[in-house]
């Protein structure tokens, strides 16, 4: 009796192997991942986070599921930054991603963490946004590729499918999900990650004829045609600090040639805002198709399913709209969203800081393969158990000025945050510096760094920085 279980063992994994259909849980103990990227994501802009009318149940569901992160911060918040981060786990000044420039030939060489995990033996798959330059070939580490120069487009994208140039027909989240779906439907004898960076919610890129930057046409967001008219009766709601003009903050006041000092005209539109947050209905069509997908082939369970946003976006904070790279909680914060059954109990919510720099370690830990020193992130892995281990309590943000956004010229800056309270140092610019009191002013509208009540939280704030630029091999 024990020969002929052994045998018909045999034959199925034999029949598994040959026939090449999907492993089940039980069978595959590595998890599978999918690493979920949204582009300019509020970390305030889902149903989990409370938001008054946005409806994401499938989002949702991954909170309900697993755990939400109520503090969850990008080191730099800025697109090809922030996605080289979550890709290495390093910060800016160690992976040299610094801007929004061409980086191609500096993103070929970035040691990833899907290019470990392939290495340990997953099948690794990358649909989506890349933005680190207009290359779309495919990277090393990635066995299935998909995506797009640049920012691409929200309609009739040229795509760029493991090599070779395809001209598709369709919206692009629509489509980058049907990749996705197919990419996990997929029989294979080896668990997979699937790296989904969507273009949403960024907005369509208009250039000029001499290929800069229209920023008149800033604003363009397009979504899918069957959401184009949600929310249209809602009002959207805004933070005190929305369409006011930023006081003591000087480096926000400057005087800057062909532009209005900022202010009620120079904030978000009310149709951008809805446009955004329309647009996001198609990736949480996704989603949920996701989960369908999963529990078809019987993977659901032994998936680790990540939703995040690579930095935020002003609805008119100091009067701001698109300068989506300055120190603010507005820009810096980002949603984050684990589920992982056999590790994450149901409802979690942690308020630990949890960076960008963080989620490289933990897919590497959750995996079982080496996290490499080089990392600069810790494993959230202990906090998605329930632990309390000692953790940081400041972290460091950083921003390299470059010359898209002609009001913030010459900005960039160092600055640290932490419980109570957040320092800006900027880099270019002198006796512009900002110190906030975020337990008496979590809206950021009173600087603080000349009060001298102030003096010693803001020497305090000043060695911390210094301690982390230091800590982290960052510059002065």
């Amino acid at each position: 009796m024990h020969g002929r279980t052994l045998l018909l063992g045999l034959l199925l994994i034999f029949s598994i192997t040959v026939t090449g259909q999907p492993l089940r849980a039980a069978e595959n103990p590595r998890p599978n991942i999918i690493f979920i990227l949204v582009d300019d994501l509020r970390w305030d802009e889902l149903g989990c986070a409370g938001h008054p009318f946005i409806k994401t149940p499938n989002i949702d569901r991954i909170a309900r599921e697993g755990a939400r992160f109520r503090n969850a911060f990008v080191t730099t918040p800025l697109c090809s930054p922030s996605r080289a981060s979550f890709l290495t786990g390093q910060y800016a000044h160690t992976h040299r991603i610094t801007d929004n420039v061409d980086r191609s030939a500096a993103s070929h060489r970035l040691v990833t963490f899907p290019r470990l995990l392939r290495e340990t033996g997953y099948e690794t798959a990358f649909i989506g946004k890349w933005h680190m330059g207009n290359d779309d070939t495919p990277r090393p580490g990635f066995d299935r590729w998909v995506s797009f120069k640049g920012q691409g487009t929200y309609l009739n994208p040229d795509i760029n499918e493991d090599g070779k140039a395809i001209r598709a027909t369709g919206y692009i989240t629509d489509l980058l999900n049907a990749y996705a779906l197919d990419f996990i439907r997929r029989p294979r004898n080896k668990p997979f990650l699937l790296y989904m960076a969507h273009k949403a919610l960024h907005p369509e890129v208009v250039q000029n004829n001499d290929g800069s930057v229209d920023l008149t046409q800033s604003e363009r967001f397009i979504p899918a045609e069957r959401h184009r008219n949600l929310y249209a009766d809602e009002a959207i709601p805004r933070r005190p600090s929305a369409n006011r003009p930023p006081e003591g903050k000087p480096a926000l006041q400057r005087q800057i040639d062909n532009l209005p000092p900022l202010g009620p005209a120079t904030g978000t539109r009310d149709r951008a805002i809805l446009d955004r947050q329309r647009s996001l209905m198609a990736v949480e069509d996704g989603v949920g198709e996701m989960f369908k997908a999963l529990t078809e082939i019987g993977q659901l369970e032994n998936t680790v399913i990540i939703f995040a946003g690579d930095n935020g976006y002003f609805y008119g904070e100091h009067g701001l709209s698109v300068e989506r790279r300055l120190a603010y909680e507005e820009s810096i914060r980002m949603p984050l969203l684990i589920r992982y059954p056999p590790r994450v109990k149901s409802g979690v919510a942690r308020d630990e800081f949890a960076l960008n720099i963080d989620l490289a370690p933990t897919l590497l830990d959750l995996a079982g393969a080496p996290v490499p020193d080089s990392m600069q992130g810790r494993s959230l892995a202990p906090l998605l158990k329930g632990e309390r281990p000692r953790w940081r309590n400041s972290f460091l943000i950083e921003y390299y000025s470059d010359k898209v956004f002609p009001r913030i010229l010459k900005m960039g800056y160092k600055a640290v945050r932490n419980r109570g309270w957040k320092y800006i140092r900027y880099l270019e610019i002198e006796g512009m510096d900002e110190l906030y009191d975020l337990r008496a002013d979590p809206f950021e509208m009173k600087n603080l760094i000349d009060e001298p009540r102030s003096r010693k939280a803001r020497d305090e704030m000043k060695k911390e920085l210094d301690r982390l630029l230091k800590e982290t091999g960052a510059e002065n």
